[in-house]
């Protein structure tokens, strides 16, 4: 017997995802950033071990946890090649048909011969209003029994404004922190949210359906 969705929901943490936060059953908060990556491996052992101790001394700067997920997409070029082929038929010159018929087939060895993945990276950053260290003992009990009144994983407008614009300090902190040392974090907004979280609940359909950039102004 297939699974109800009741019985599904128990097994997701997630309640809700609303102006760019992602709202957990328990109350808490998080916000995802999509972050740029780093070529190590081609830096000197000088720079490398500048990044290592920089990263380092970042994270004992922290007084929260946060998480850092990297996510696997195959490309699909289905649509790009096919894209691609309708370019070559519309083309006039010759010399330009032929090296989009070349570069057609010089893609379709690629991906033959290789899974092209495509990696992300992404950092989450937790927020719970019961346990920030920001709080006395008497707020954080006030706090916890006004939100025992409340349904499950939801807020007050009021209430959810003020405990988003305290994650937004530790967005704005850790994403100051990652440009220190070349690192581009930006916070996922509330599509991008919903589809990520579909793709970890569904990993099934984890496939890029968009060629990569350079892919895509290759021919212009």
């Amino acid at each position: 017997m297939p699974e109800t969705k009741a019985s599904i929901d128990q097994y997701i943490d997630v309640f809700d995802v609303v102006n760019d936060v992602v709202i957990l059953k328990d109350k808490s908060l998080r916000a995802v950033l999509m972050c740029s990556s780093l070529n190590f491996a081609l830096k000197s052992s000088q720079e490398q071990n500048a990044l290592i101790y920089a990263f380092q001394g970042f994270l004992n700067s922290l007084d929260f946890f946060c998480q850092i997920s990297i996510t696997n997409r195959k490309l699909n070029l289905t649509d790009y090649l096919s894209g691609l082929a309708e370019k070559q038929t519309k083309q006039t010159n010759e010399l330009m048909q032929v090296q989009i018929t070349e570069y057609i087939s010089f893609i379709k060895s690629i991906t033959e011969m290789n899974n092209i993945m495509s990696n992300n990276f992404y950092l989450t950053i937790p927020f719970s209003a019961v346990l920030t260290t920001k709080q006395n003992p008497l707020e954080k009990i006030k706090n916890a029994l006004s939100m025992q009144t409340q349904k499950q994983g939801t807020f007050t407008p009021e209430l959810f404004q003020q405990y988003k614009a305290q994650l937004w300090q530790r967005v704005e902190f850790i994403s100051a922190g990652l440009a220190s040392f070349g690192i581009q974090a930006v916070p996922l907004q509330t599509q991008e949210l919903i589809e990520l979280l579909h793709d970890f609940y569904n990993p099934q359909d984890n496939t890029e359906l968009v060629a990569p950039e350079e892919l895509q102004t290759a021919i212009g």
